[in-house]
């Protein structure tokens, strides 16, 4: 089997469409490129299925190779049969490989090993033939030194043992079983000290639980490992021994053998000390792998979200970085995001300035012409904000998720945009920014330390990177970057742009300044022809000479764009954003060989709304009065809150005070919800009920109304 039906039968994509991705793929052209701007040679393929179809390539290359380097291992220990390069030419199951590899894979020195060096492998086989042999007569024929009959019978046994655990049929049995049967079973372990009795506390919930493994849901499962790490407790991945073990009886002992019973007790130790540990070992890794899976896709489902939140857009923003003791930081910021002002107000307790605090909120606003004020949701948030709108009623006031901007404020990044100016205020700048563009301003954070998902640090961390990579590299191509007022960090995910050409954009824009058009990229260093491809549609410039380039229409199309113009008597700018123009358009007289509907389809939506963002604008949301702190919740209260992180199990809200509570995955609607996103989304306003309130631990359960 070659690559492309490899990767048709394992991807599910039909074969013309896995040729067209690999070639483009070897010809260096990236997946939103691929994606975006060759849909006629994938079959309209969406950046999802590209990767799937990358990946399973990928599958088959690193099979292939591993393949070699079996076959060359095999051959040199002089065992390599026709019939064994058969089975693993033929072989394209990496596990099934590997169990193909097992009795030839050099390791450490078992039981077998050392019963081998014995010379007692002539015994094992007497005893597997089952003839009419008196063992204990010829085990004595075994016997060296201080080796005596009885262990050179256990020796043979030890052979017999790690034979049949190697065998690949009963591997494959055995771990179809474990895969469908296999309970995973927790307990208790008793705690060290007072201290850690407290900690194991929070993982009361698993403690003695007995399930299939296959049903326990992903988080659950990686609670429980987290909590046996963490050394709260045991888990123990098992099976009901009885009826395998008695199939491989019946399928090793003859009937009336005279060895059976050395055979049937080297089944048994097989079992307990070979195969079951081996296959609960892969049952445990694959259920492992599933919730992984399922804790990523969630991770980079909310991500996905917050990047694509609506931004208030290009407006003078001041933003707040509240705090009580050391004040709040405060810091104005121009319609670029760039710093104009910064100074610190001390409105609340100790010092309780609030008459000054407010004077100055007023004169800064008043000066700069502020538009819009964002204010962090972290320690004095709300008291602030009350402060806000008492002071400054004729702005709209935003409370801002500040997760992560304290990580901001002390890394490189931020030391790079503002060298001289106190991390504290770097905090509130990165506050403002995430309103004026969230996209923008949080991929400079890494993406773990935002405060989505669910067991993140728990989870395969190259397969999150991988994924969480990926997820930004698509969001920032699905919008567009101005590259005459991107930051470096932003123009490095655009298709084709990595980091050190990044640098290289912004360093020539800011000796040269501005560019007036996309097709002036090609004069910075580095920028050649292949990257200008890669690159220049996910471009954008504004008030340039080219009114094209403020659209998603790549420049490889603009000759085409100016033919229509001229075939319907029209200017360019007489086409953009006109629906009655474009309406006149017959779009399918301009399908050929090279240009498809799907290409011409892109073109029509690009020239109808050019420049609009899509991802719509920010709205200003108020919390309830009634809340101030913990003590003010009170079951049945229905209260306005915004989802700020979504899981399997369900949602939690920031209702206003420093506890989120949590709507349960039952709380959210009347039927079964298997998918919580399918219902809420990080950075939905929504309406709750308080249904429980748990003094003792701080903990609010909600109903989504």
């Amino acid at each position: 089997m070659d690559k492309i039906k490899y990767t048709t039968s394992s991807a599910g994509v039909a074969a013309h469409k896995v040729k067209a991705v690999l070639q483009l793929l070897a010809d260096g052209s990236t997946v939103p490129f691929i994606a975006r701007y060759r849909k006629e040679a994938t079959g309209q393929l969406d950046e999802v299925e590209i990767r799937l179809v990358a990946k399973v390539a990928e599958q088959y290359d690193n099979l292939d190779q591993r393949k070699t380097t079996i076959l060359a291992a095999i051959e040199e220990q002089g065992k390599l049969t026709d019939k064994l390069r058969q089975q693993i030419t033929s072989c394209y199951d990496s596990t099934v490989l590997e169990d193909l590899y097992l009795p030839y894979k050099q390791k450490r020195l078992t039981r077998a090993g050392k019963a081998r060096k014995l010379g007692l492998e002539p015994l094992a086989k007497i005893i597997m033939a089952q003839r009419d042999n008196d063992v204990d007569r010829i085990a004595r024929q075994y016997a060296k030194g201080d080796l005596t009959p009885t262990a050179a019978i256990e020796g043979a046994q030890d052979i017999i043992a790690e034979w049949i655990a190697e065998h690949t049929g009963n591997r494959a049995r055995l771990r179809e079983v474990f895969m469908r049967h296999a309970t995973i079973d927790t307990k208790q372990r008793k705690a060290k000290d007072k201290a850690a009795e407290q900690a194991a506390a929070r993982y009361k919930a698993h403690y003695g639980h007995s399930g299939s493994l296959k049903r326990l849901s992903g988080h659950r499962l990686l609670a429980m490992l987290r909590a046996e790490r963490d050394g709260y407790m045991s888990v123990k991945v098992s099976v009901d021994q009885g009826r395998f073990v008695s199939g491989l009886e019946r399928y090793y002992i003859k009937s009336g053998s005279t060895t059976a019973q050395y055979i049937q007790a080297a089944i048994e130790d097989s079992y307990k000390r070979l195969l079951a540990p081996s296959m609960a070992k892969e049952a445990l890794s694959a259920a492992k792998e599933r919730a992984d899976k399922e804790a990523i896709d969630v991770f980079a489902r909310n991500l996905k979200t917050l990047l694509l939140a609506p931004p208030l857009g290009q407006k003078r923003v001041m933003a707040i970085d509240p705090g009580f003791r050391t004040g709040c930081k405060v810091t104005v910021l121009d319609e670029q995001g760039q710093l104009l002002r910064y100074t610190t107000i001390y409105p609340h307790p100790p010092q309780k300035d609030h008459a000054a605090a407010a004077k100055t909120l007023q004169q800064l606003a008043h000066q700069y012409k502020v538009e819009a004020v964002a204010v962090g949701n972290g320690t004095a948030g709300r008291e602030t904000e009350t402060l806000v709108k008492q002071a400054l009623p004729q702005c709209a006031t935003y409370m801002v998720n500040e997760a992560g901007a304290s990580i901001y404020s002390a890394s490189d990044i931020a030391r790079e945009e503002f060298p001289d100016l106190d991390l504290t205020y770097r905090g509130a700048v990165s506050i403002g920014r995430r309103l004026s563009d969230p996209l923008a301003e949080l991929i400079k954070i890494d993406p773990k330390s935002i405060g989505v998902g669910q067991y993140q640090h728990d989870v395969d961390q190259r397969l999150l990177s991988v994924k969480l990579d990926e997820v930004t590299i698509d969001c920032v191509n699905s919008i567009g970057v101005n590259v005459n007022t991107a930051s470096s960090v932003l123009l490095r995910y655009v298709s084709g742009i990595g980091p050190k050409l990044a640098g290289e954009i912004v360093s020539q824009r800011d000796a040269s300044g501005s560019f007036e058009s996309i097709k002036d990229l090609l004069s910075v260093k580095g920028f050649g022809a292949k990257t200008y491809e890669q690159a220049a549609g996910f471009l954008r410039v504004r008030g340039g000479g080219e009114p094209l380039d403020e659209t998603g229409i790549h420049p490889e199309r603009y000759s085409l764009v100016r033919k229509i113009a001229k075939d319907h008597h029209v200017g360019i700018a007489d086409l953009l954003g006109s629906a009655e123009a474009l309406s006149q358009i017959s779009w399918s007289a301009y399908v050929d060989e090279t240009i498809g509907l799907p290409t011409l389809v892109d073109i029509e939506k690009e020239l109808a709304k050019p420049g609009v963002d899509p991802r719509g604008a920010a709205k200003a949301f108020s919390f309830d009065g009634r809340l101030q702190s913990f003590g003010d919740v009170t079951e049945g209260m229905e209260v306005a809150g915004v989802i700020n992180n979504v899981t399997n199990f369900g949602a939690f809200v920031d209702i206003g005070i420093k506890e989120n509570g949590l709507i349960h995955v039952s709380q959210m609607g009347k039927g079964r919800v298997d998918d919580p996103t399918t219902i809420v989304q990080v950075g939905q306003q929504v309406q709750v009920q308080v249904i429980s309130v748990d003094h003792d631990r701080q903990r609010i359960g909600l109903r989504l109304v």
